[in-house]
């Protein structure tokens, strides 16, 4: 499986997780192919931080309008009926928990649902952007991310970088499966079939609890 096929199949199992009428917010990576994906009959409406509502899927190639993009500086569409604003009243939507879903990406995710997606000490990095309040004030936090990291696990026991929230992740996306954050642990319900749970394990520094209706995550 290639990059391209990975981020694919993250977005098209992260899309499924969204129910009709929700409002979403999209992080910067593989979040923002998720509206290519949407299930037919569903109908969301994406947030972007920087200060729009209602965007609709990425433009095509040599049809953007360089006054419309997301907080990561990436072109967007927007559906008829779409508002834009400015960040402050952005903000206000995503404090007030009126965010249903926020799928980010991640640096790392450790079993008590911690979550570090910002910056590798030592690095450039361009700051904390939204993320902090997107991950506390939304009412359900879904990671979609590749499982590693140049073969490096990224689902660790504990993050040893610094946590953008804590205990906040309800559920990680990958190429690799679906699992779900719980008191007990993280419990892998879904892998792809290209993948043994022994696989997905040792990909994984977390142990995994494996569910007893494991599935497939492709229909």
């Amino acid at each position: 499986m290639d990059k391209n096929e990975m981020r694919e199949v993250i977005a098209k199992r992260a899309a499924k997780e969204l129910h009709d009428g929700d409002v979403v917010n999209l992080g910067i990576g593989i979040p923002t192919l998720i509206p290519n994906y949407l299930p037919e009959g569903i109908t969301v409406t994406l947030q972007s931080e920087n200060g729009a509502m209602g965007m609709g899927a990425t433009p095509e190639e040599g049809k953007e309008d360089k006054n419309l993009i997301n907080a990561g500086g990436g072109y967007i569409t927007l559906n008829p009926g779409a508002s834009t604003f400015d960040s402050a009243t952005s903000f206000a939507i995503i404090r007030g928990g009126h965010v249903n879903v926020s799928l980010l990406g991640a640096l790392q995710v450790d079993e008590k649902g911690n979550l570090a997606n910002w910056i590798i000490p030592g690095k450039m990095a361009p700051g904390m952007g939204g993320a902090m309040d997107l991950v506390v004030g939304a009412k359900r936090v879904i990671l979609a991310m590749e499982h590693t990291q140049k073969g490096s696990p990224k689902i660790l026991k504990k993050c040893n970088l610094p946590l953008t929230a804590a205990g906040q992740v309800n559920m990680i996306i990958t190429e690799m499966g679906v699992m779900e954050i719980t008191p007990e642990g993280i419990v892998l319900t879904e892998i792809h079939p290209e993948f043994t749970v022994e696989q997905v394990q040792a990909a994984t520094e977390a142990t995994l609890i494996i569910s007893p209706n494991l599935k497939s995550m492709i229909d």
